[in-house]
Parts: C-alpha cells; sequence; structure tokens
C-alpha cells in the first residue's frame, strides 16, 4: 500500500482495488437476523422498556399493589409515570450522553471483538428514550383515568385544579407522541421540533402543577415542606427540570467567520473559547426559541477554536448559505456523537458521502489510531474548496475521494468491503444520508462485520 502514494493514477488503484473484492456470501440466519434493520439496538432497548413496564403492571394487578380497599393506589401509578419519563429525558441531556459514551468505550482493543461490536452501539440510546416517553404517557393515561375514577367515588377527595392540569397534561403528552411518529415527523418536520419545544415546557409547567396539586390533596394536613422535602418524585422531577434547563444556561451569542467554497457548502469558524473533542457536535440556531441544527465540530490538534462545514440540505441550510450571517447562538456543551466509538478498534474504515466528511474530518486529524477513508462526493475540490481537500490528503494520504462527476455512483456497499478487506480493519464507520447508511451498515452486519452510521432518532 505504501507504494501508491507516489503513484500519479493512485485514486484510479485505489478504485479498482476495492471495487475488485468480491462480496462474500451472507452469514446464517442467526446473524442476517441480528443484522435486520428491525432488530437494531435501538429497537431493542425499546423492546426491553415495553417488557419490564409489562412486567411491573402484571405483577402489581397480581399481587393488589394497584389498588389497597376500595381505593386505587395512585402515588404507585404515579412512580411509573416519573420513572418512565425520567428517563426518557435524562438519556438525551449532554452530559448524560458523553457519560455513555465514554464508559462503553473504556473496553480496551484486547477484548474480543464481539463485545467491542456491540459496545460500539451505544449510541442506540434513544430506543431509552422513545419507550420510556411512551411508557410514561401510557401510565399517565391510566393515572388520569384512576384519578377520574377516584373523583366520581368521592368528589371531595381531588380538587378541580388537580383534574383539570392532570388532562391538560394529559393532552399535551399525547400530542407530542404523535408528533414523534416516524412519518409525521418526517412531513412535519418543523412542526415536530416547535411543538416538541414548546409542548415539552408546557407539559413540565403542567406536571409541576399537578403534582404539587395532588400533593396537596392526598395530603392536606401536612406541611409543603414535609410534603416536598421527603417526597422522592418531587427530587425526581427537581432533577429532571435542572437538567433541561442546564443546556440553556449555556446559551450565547458567538461571532462567526464564514468562507463559502461554493454554492453548495459554506465553512464556519469559531473561536470563542471553546475547543470541542473529536467526534462531537455543537447546535447552531439563528432563531433559538424555534429551530436548531446540529453540526459535527471539527478541532484541529494545537490550535482553538474549531470548524462547522454546513452544506444545502433544506430551506434552513439553503437560507444559511445564501445569506451568511456574522453571529450565530450556540447552545449546551459539545456533545458525543456516533465516531467516538473508533476507539474500541484497532483500525477502522471511513466512508462519507458529501458532507459527511465534517464528522469524520477530526478524527483524520486527530489520527488516535490507524484509518482509511472513502468520501464520495461530487468534484470535492469544487465544492469545498482546495484547502478542506488538501488538509485531508495530508492527514489521510491513502484516502479514496471519488468524484461522482466523473466515475458517478458507486455500489456502497461494495467500495466499503473492499476498503475493509483491503485494510484489514475490524469496524467500518458510515457517515451518510439514511437510505446508503442502512444499505453499508446492514449490508457489513449481515456479512459478519461490525459496521456503525447515524440512526436519525433525535
Amino acid at each position: 500500500m505504501s507504494d501508491l502514494i507516489d503513484l500519479p493514477n493512485r485514486e484510479h488503484v485505489l478504485r479498482e482495488l476495492y471495487m475488485g473484492r468480491t462480496l462474500p456470501a451472507k452469514k446464517g440466519w442467526m446473524t442476517r437476523l441480528a443484522a435486520h434493520p428491525a432488530m437494531i439496538h435501538y429497537h431493542r432497548l425499546a423492546f426491553m422498556v415495553a417488557v419490564v413496564n409489562g412486567l411491573v403492571l402484571i405483577v402489581g394487578a397480581t399481587a393488589g399493589q394497584w389498588w389497597g380497599g376500595a381505593h386505587i393506589r395512585l402515588e404507585q401509578i404515579s412512580n411509573m409515570v416519573l420513572i418512565n419519563l425520567s428517563m426518557a429525558i435524562l438519556v438525551r441531556q449532554q452530559h448524560v450522553v458523553n457519560l455513555l459514551f465514554w464508559l462503553a468505550t473504556r473496553a480496551p482493543t484486547s477484548w474480543p471483538l464481539r463485545i467491542r461490536w456491540h459496545l460500539g452501539k451505544v449510541y442506540h440510546f434513544g430506543g431509552l428514550h422513545s419507550a420510556g416517553a411512551v411508557a410514561g404517557v401510557l401510565w399517565f393515561a391510566v393515572f388520569v383515568g384512576s384519578l377520574v375514577v377516584e373523583y366520581g367515588r368521592s368528589a371531595a377527595t381531588f380538587s378541580g385544579l388537580t383534574l383539570l392540569s392532570g388532562g391538560l397534561l394529559l393532552h399535551v403528552l399525547l400530542l407530542l407522541v404523535m408528533m414523534a411518529l416516524p412519518g409525521m415527523r418526517a412531513r412535519f418536520h418543523d412542526l415536530f421540533e416547535r411543538t416538541h419545544r414548546f409542548g415539552g415546557w408546557s407539559a413540565l409547567v403542567l406536571l409541576w402543577l399537578h403534582s404539587l396539586s395532588l400533593a396537596r390533596d392526598l395530603q392536606p394536613a401536612r406541611p409543603w415542606s414535609e410534603i416536598l422535602l421527603l417526597s422522592p418524585s418531587f427530587w425526581c422531577m427537581a432533577l429532571v427540570t435542572f437538567s433541561i434547563i442546564l443546556p440553556w444556561l449555556h446559551l450565547r451569542k458567538v461571532p462567526v467567520q464564514i468562507s463559502k467554497p461554493s454554492s453548495h457548502a459554506v465553512v464556519l469558524q469559531f473561536d470563542y473559547g471553546v475547543t470541542p473533542f473529536p467526534g462531537s457536535s455543537t447546535t447552531i440556531s439563528l432563531s433559538p426559541l424555534l429551530e436548531w441544527h446540529a453540526f459535527a465540530n471539527i478541532p484541529a490538534p494545537k490550535r482553538s477554536g474549531f470548524r462547522l462545514v454546513v452544506s444545502r440540505a433544506g430551506d434552513w441550510t439553503g437560507k444559511f448559505i445564501d445569506n451568511p450571517p456574522d453571529h450565530v447562538w450556540v447552545r449546551g456543551i459539545p456533545t458525543a456523537g456516533v465516531a467516538n466509538i473508533e476507539r474500541l478498534f484497532k483500525r477502522v474504515v471511513y466512508v462519507a458521502t458529501g458532507s459527511g466528511i465534517g464528522p469524520v474530518l477530526p478524527h483524520l486529524l486527530a489520527k488516535q489510531l490507524p484509518m482509511r477513508l472513502v468520501w464520495v462526493t461530487r468534484n470535492a475540490r469544487k465544492t469545498y474548496g482546495d484547502a478542506l481537500v488538501n488538509e485531508i490528503m495530508a492527514a489521510e494520504p491513502f484516502a479514496l475521494i471519488w468524484d461522482t462527476d466523473a466515475h458517478g455512483k458507486p455500489d456502497m456497499l461494495q467500495l466499503a468491503y473492499g476498503a475493509y478487506k483491503t485494510f484489514s480493519a475490524e469496524a467500518v464507520i458510515c457517515i451518510s444520508n439514511q437510505k446508503l447508511t442502512m444499505e453499508v451498515v446492514h449490508g457489513l452486519e449481515a456479512f459478519g462485520i461490525p459496521a456503525y452510521g447515524a440512526i436519525w432518532d433525535s
């Protein structure tokens, strides 16, 4: 391979070498089943949450934990609501996300590949978020129904505020779940984001109002200090509220320098006192109350600040490129992304398309382990500029930059497998659009090859 660097037709040789590899036969039916999109770790975690909640429901119903004498034990059901909703919210908290990645990548590369393969799926934690949210809403529906039943038995037990806030909260939670359904989310993405932001805040306020009113109804003789300080639910809600507020405490408007190599992409340069770690992302906005967009950070070794690459991929990015601002809003802290799992392996291949080079570049620059790059894009120098391409080639001399204008679109699975086999890698990390990522990741895993890529769950 080292001889290729000096060849004038190096890229042609690499294309022929990678595309000339014969795809292996798929593994047995168990491996193919495990690699099926329906069996991804995201769905496995969601299924686990559903099973645990189902078992709790069955045990509670058969053991009589949901009712005592003539009354329904509302506190037991309320606890299940809080447990599920708290998990759904906290697992998305930026500090928690970084902690999960840190824990998962502590495994040394001497561990068996099978174990490291599964640890690398840490970014599927969104399954806990989705399943916890749905389970929490279902438990709350049961809770509100039980509350109405109890109110019918003894109208003096609960106040109108408790019933009204509970009913309103249930409607808001159902709206959030409906808008998060894949079809609705894809079709009305902007509405989904705004519904989750404003609906989430409204739900938090209603939850506090409902919980405090219910606590007073259930224990009218106790002082507020005892009701709050001795209540596990109070401290749970306080933690959740803090986790939601925390990113907004880091809200700031910062200057940005923007270079525009083409009408398709711009490169943002920041230096406001934050130098993120490779494999992290930052969310930026022009209207902080309306919408946020996450982009991969590109820090450079021994340099302060970082860059972002924004390519034209919709209305927001199109307006951003056509009318570059001189300031943007940033929020929260740099948050780990899928490529952080590279440290679990001895050698990896990165497969990127278009602006997917953004999340890959910081890893090429950091050089924490041997890696190879396959980048499929339209005329890289014309689209992203000579400076960026030269920087990539300096960091990874064996990179294959496939120009789709000159050579057409390749078979991405074939290309990924060829690079993996030629480099004797342990894993492949794909940064591309949803269709191609699924094609590469699930195709390689059907061959028994560890493969990773975004799952578009957030």
